[in-house]
């Protein structure tokens, strides 16, 4: 990519920045930078975590945040239409707004509106690509400002920003963008029928860092647990925000099938779910076996995955339509060599293929759940025979390196004209 260009920057368009659940994320970007590509980050909240990860610090980029509800900064956002109205896609930007308004009069669509206003405004003049992660709100946002500013802009399309909106919402967008990624072949499937030229669309997974999650030592636990003995109980793991789509009511459902069998369950994740949870496991007698840790840096993530005996992620479709992609903590678990259980759900049988590299159960069924998770709790051996499939299976086709690579030419070629 020749980066010595008039406009050669790219703006990354976020949703909020930094996440500790969106470390797959902030790693494309570093490696991004690292590539050689001058990047400007643009959020449209401010962050909610208390911690960051060290590759937050790495790519050591502090963001333009937009003003993430409208009435907080009016001269700000009525600064940036003073401005806006006069770029040269202004009334094509509004016609799109008004259309989109038409279909969907919510306070979302407004402050969507208002944050392109002010992102147009303050746009860098050496920017010559909008690169937007997440197709839903971010994607509106970099739509309407880039048609003021007469740019293009490139989506990366991960799960939830595909399935919550109405079909007319993603034509139009796949219609208008230079390109989309997205992370599964489940996506990159769906997005392509919607797609006017399905061309645009490709697969590119995010993948894992493994410099960051380094191969574990060998041996998990002596004498291998199996599930018989209550002071020497199978260490379950289960990694994810405490949100409906990750199905935790259901996990713990199964789990309270299984109390003759010896175990703990730890949770890592933060989210609105916890009280409900806490209250569910103690409505099932499990409460004391259930450990809730909160959020966790990818450090002590990692302690936990070799610290664990069998990783369980009990992914379900949310009656809104939202539901995981690819999960990264599979892969994250996978590179620890640690057994996982999850469900045929999206691209989880992308990554786990049953009874070679994971086991997998029907989603939203407690009982199946429970007896896939009874056969993994008895078995050392079993566990041992997966998870060593799955590191095999994770290094062989979910590094991070390629996927990077095939972002990079894309934005390249956009760029290059």
């Amino acid at each position: 990519m020749n980066v010595s260009t008039a406009r050669a920057r790219v703006a990354i368009v976020l949703k909020g920045y930094p996440r500790l659940s969106e470390t797959f994320i902030a790693q494309e970007i570093l490696e991004l930078k690292k590539l050689g590509l001058p990047i400007e980050l643009v959020s449209l909240r401010l962050p909610t975590d208390e911690r960051e990860h060290p590759v937050h610090r790495e790519i050591a980029e502090v963001p333009n945040y937009l003003p993430e509800y409208l009435y907080t900064d009016i001269p700000r956002v009525l600064r940036s239409w003073w401005k806006a109205r006069k770029l040269p896609g202004y009334a094509q930007a509004r016609r799109m707004f008004l259309a989109d308004w038409k279909r969907d009069r919510t306070p979302n669509r407004g402050r969507r509106w208002g944050q392109a206003l002010v992102l147009a405004a303050e746009m860098p003049a050496d920017i010559g690509l909008v690169f937007v992660h997440f197709l839903h709100t971010p994607g509106s946002v970099a739509r309407y400002a880039t048609r003021m500013l007469g740019l293009p802009f490139a989506v990366s399309a991960h799960a939830k920003d595909i399935w919550t909106i109405p079909d007319w919402e993603k034509r139009e967008k796949l219609a208008d963008c230079a390109f989309l990624v997205t992370c599964t072949a489940a996506n990159a499937e769906h997005l392509k029928g919607l797609a006017p030229e399905p061309e645009k669309v490709s697969l590119v997974y995010h993948g894992l860092d493994f410099s960051r999650f380094p191969p574990p030592p060998e041996g998990r636990s002596e004498p291998p647990r199996d599930g018989s003995d209550p002071a020497w109980p199978v260490r379950l793991l289960c990694v994810g925000r405490l949100v409906d789509k990750k199905g935790y009511a259901g996990l713990l459902d199964a789990l309270g099938e299984l109390k003759h069998l010896s175990w703990t369950l730890e949770i890592a994740g933060g989210g609105p779910l916890k009280g409900e949870m806490k209250a569910r496991a103690e409505r099932l007698g499990v409460a004391e076996r259930v450990s809730f840790l909160g959020s966790m840096t990818q450090a002590e993530l990692l302690e936990r995955y070799r610290a664990s005996d069998l990783f369980v992620l009990n992914c379900r479709v949310s009656d809104d339509g939202d539901r995981d992609g690819l999960p990264n903590v599979l892969m994250e678990a996978q590179s620890q060599r640690l057994a996982c259980i999850s469900t045929r759900v999206s691209a989880v049988p992308e990554i786990i293929r049953d009874g070679e590299t994971g086991l997998l159960a029907p989603p939203d069924d407690a009982l199946a759940l429970s007896e896939v998770l009874a056969r993994a709790i008895r078995d050392p051996a079993l566990r041992d025979r997966l998870g060593r499939a799955g590191e095999s299976h994770v290094h062989a086709h979910f590094g991070h390196a390629s996927g990077v690579r095939a972002v990079f030419g894309r934005i390249g070629k956009v760029l290059e004209g």
